[in-house]
């Protein structure tokens, strides 16, 4: 009988050992490095077109996902957000074969649904109860909603700056939520501190401190290539922040073409940061394996204000396997760009999302994108998660009077 998932043990990218996956784990405990699902793909023996009449969610692509079972799953219908042709924007940047994957459409409204699905399956799975977590707003939205939906406790710490809206998320699905002030940083100390001598049954599932968050992740780039027809486009544009959705795209299109159901080169991956915080930027420019802090870090794109990522060294490697680039934006032309999107197309982007919009119109004007390739954003969430990005000035007139047009 086919397993349900595939997943066969735990990999560690850094030193090379190996891991039980079917108990509860974190960093690797020989090195400190992130851990990643490793699958036995020469078991798996459904078809794409066996995929394609399964439900449009993420939950389709089981066999490349860590959940034993169907019995283990959390959902709240995540999966399958459009990809959707952007001709007039595509036009503008000077790229007509532009395409928007919209993560908008996902609960919680951001593409943090997709690893809070998956991690809190496996967590529940493995027999945690209480999880922990920092965040800079939608990943704790996010994960305290599932949480919910699965009976655990979720203990977020949060920065006050993070978006208001993400903290009444967090409030009305019951999360413990603890804002710090400071930035994701210190609200991983915050967390850290709270768990210390805890008892065995917390599970800190901060970025990449568990290995499951990026296999719900890499679920973006399953639904690319699905989406196109089981072809790769010819660039992926992604906002960095703890790069754990990049880092999950090149390996859901490594696993792929293992299994021969994509074929040719791989998309080459951009990351995008802001000009306020570029630690990925700055390495990569200066040819660096990781990356340093980066100080005083800020700006308007609160989701990808990451100083430090923990997983930087595989954000550079996926980069540079793909012939990638990483680029940084200032918040003022990001800004910009989402009111452009908004009148160009009627997509309201979260500034993470507008920021790979700016990021496109530099590529182009540089010549390392060319105007017939095949250009993918992500949009990674809603644009009405961050009501103080866009400045409303319009006429007002009383009841009875004229509007004049």
């Amino acid at each position: 009988m086919t397993r349900w998932s595939a997943l066969d043990h735990l990999d560690c990218p850094r030193c090379g050992a190996t891991h039980d996956a079917f108990v509860r784990q974190g960093l690797c405990p020989g090195c400190d490095s992130p851990l990643l699902a490793a699958y036995d793909l020469s078991s798996v023996t459904v078809t794409r077109e066996e995929v394609a009449g399964r439900p449009p969610d993420l939950w389709r692509y089981h066999e490349l996902l860590p959940v034993a079972g169907p019995e283990h799953v959390v959902t709240l219908g995540e999966g399958m957000t459009p990809l959707l042709p952007a001709p007039v924007l595509g036009a503008e940047l000077g790229v007509p074969r532009l395409l928007v994957k919209d993560e908008s459409a996902l609960p919680t409204a951001s593409f943090k649904a997709r690893g809070a699905a998956v991690g809190v399956s496996r967590a529940r799975e493995l027999g945690a109860s209480r999880l922990a977590m920092p965040t800079n707003g939608n990943a704790g939205a996010a994960w305290a909603a599932y949480a919910a939906r699965a009976g655990l406790h979720l203990l977020v710490g949060m920065p006050l700056g993070a978006p208001t809206i993400t903290r009444a998320e967090c409030v009305v699905t019951g999360a413990d939520l603890r804002l710090v002030d400071g930035l994701i940083s210190d609200a991983g100390r915050l967390v850290t501190a709270a768990l210390a001598g805890s008892p065995d049954d917390w599970f800190d599932v901060a970025t990449l401190k568990e290995p499951y968050r990026i296999e719900g992740k890499k679920t973006m780039g399953l639904e690319i290539c699905e989406q196109l027809g089981w072809r790769m486009p010819d660039v992926i544009v992604y906002p960095t922040g703890g790069g754990v959705g990049l880092i999950g795209i090149h390996k859901a299109l490594t696993e792929l073409v293992e299994l021969g159901w994509v074929e040719g080169p791989l998309p080459r991956l951009v990351s995008v940061q802001s000009t306020g915080c570029a630690p990925i930027v700055r390495a990569f420019e200066a040819g660096e394996r990781s990356s340093q802090p980066w100080e005083g870090a800020m700006t308007a794109a609160f989701g990808i204000n990451v100083p430090k990522a923990l997983g930087d060294v595989l954000v550079l490697e996926a980069i540079k396997a793909t012939g990638g680039t990483a680029v940084a934006v200032d918040d003022d032309a990001l800004l910009a760009d989402v009111g452009l999107a908004g009148r160009l197309e009627g997509m309201f982007l979260c500034p993470e999302g507008a920021a790979t919009v700016t990021a496109v119109r530099r590529l182009r004007e540089q010549g390392w994108l060319g105007a017939d390739e095949e250009v993918v954003l992500l949009n990674t969430g809603a644009g009405v998660i961050y009501p103080d990005t866009v400045t409303v000035d319009v006429p007002t007139v009383g009841r009875d009077g004229p509007i004049r047009v």
